[in-house]
């Protein structure tokens, strides 16, 4: 898993010594249930996340360089609404005290690059429940194309069902959007 500079984000494996700063995220409840899961309560149930996240080779973590702090996640994932072996999804997270700041765009756009580049993936999507404006911004500001809605396509850690709003970026749309030749 290799780490992954922007300019003011370096994307890196987790470290335990990260909890003081996953624990603060983790447990604000504005930020789970947008990613369909529920808020820490504790340190030792968000430890628990952050050994899986640490021995995980599609989760980094995202550390302001400017401070070393830790103040979100992104990932990249295998699609479970896919087939397409080829195809991956993209989820992020990122502590609301640095929202608004281009911060979760600017770490998207470094992992859509290493996604279509260094995993060779053919199809990144990404998906957001409907209420999640955030999110759409940051989806949409990245190039990636609406394809709709999924009625009821997911169920959350507290047993709702809600819809998932699903966006795409082919390899081609990549190339197009950002330039890059394929290397073959």
């Amino acid at each position: 898993m290799p780490s992954i500079e922007t300019e003011r984000l370096r994307l890196r494996r987790f470290k335990l010594s990260d909890i003081g700063d996953f624990y603060e995220y983790s447990s604000n409840p504005l930020v789970g249930p947008n990613a369909g899961w529920d808020y820490h309560r504790d340190r030792e149930e968000a430890l628990l996340l952050l050994k899986n996240f640490s021995n995980n080779n599609e989760i980094w973590a995202l550390e302001l360089k400017e401070n070393s702090k830790v103040i979100g996640s992104i990932g990249v994932h295998k699609d479970r609404k896919r087939d397409n072996k080829g195809a991956r999804m993209l989820g992020y997270v990122l502590n609301p005290e640095y929202w608004g700041r281009g911060l979760c765009t600017e770490a998207t756009l470094a992992l859509v690059k290493h996604a279509f580049e260094g995993m060779k993936v053919s199809l990144l999507s990404v998906y957001h429940y409907p209420d999640n404006e955030r999110s759409r911004r940051v989806i949409e500001k990245c190039g990636f194309t609406y394809e709709g809605m999924l009625r009821n396509a997911t169920v959350t850690y507290d047993g709702k069902i809600c819809d998932d709003l699903c966006y795409s970026m082919t390899r081609d749309e990549y190339i197009k959007i950002f330039g890059k030749k394929e290397n073959k």
